[in-house]
């Protein structure tokens, strides 16, 4: 065990501003995560078991749970001009790549919770089986598999052929008789 170095969370900031992009599916939301995120790690010395990458990613996926927690206990309100997403200067220099990574994280975005999880613990912020295992609270073929049905779900969005046999369970084996 050892204490969180706050100045080593500059080298994180890209891997978890991608991670939250795809949890909270809107780039503002996600900066506004990473930001409660190191807000909440820097507040107090942390001792950290394990990688510190791993470590954020706990603490920004229960930042993400007390955000979703708070926001459900809030009324609602409507959609206004100052909801429109302005153009970002930054991506104006590769925009074909722009749209296709704001395709995919729309994708993932739209993926069942468990999904989601393990493709932004593994694909986004590059943790290994074991440490989203151990990030995630889940056993590590838990892991792999949510991980295999994610990437087929968001290849399958994202793919320009029709589904094929959206009748048969995601992930199971060819049907065989006894007979």
């Amino acid at each position: 065990m050892r204490r969180l170095d706050p100045k080593s969370l500059g080298q994180h900031l890209d891997v978890l501003y991608r991670a939250a992009w795809a949890l909270c599916g809107s780039r503002e939301d996600a900066e506004d995560l990473v930001q409660e995120t190191f807000a909440r790690v820097l507040a107090r010395p942390r001792v950290v078991r394990g990688e510190d990458r791993a470590y954020l990613m706990r603490v920004l996926r229960n930042t993400f749970y007390s955000r979703l927690r708070t926001a459900s206990r809030r009324p609602h309100t409507i959609a206004t001009l100052e909801d429109v997403d302005p153009a970002d200067p930054r991506l104006a220099l590769q925009p074909e790549r722009a749209i296709e990574v704001k395709e995919i994280l729309e994708v993932i975005a739209e993926l069942p919770e468990d999904f989601r999880l393990a493709i932004v613990a593994v694909d986004i912020l590059g943790l290994s089986y074991g440490e989203a295992a151990r990030a995630l609270d889940a056993r590590e073929a838990t892991i792999t598999t949510r991980l295999y049905r994610a990437r087929q779900r968001v290849a399958r969005q994202l793919s320009d052929e029709p589904p094929v046999n959206q009748s048969a369970r995601e992930g199971s084996g060819p049907k065989r008789s006894l007979a």
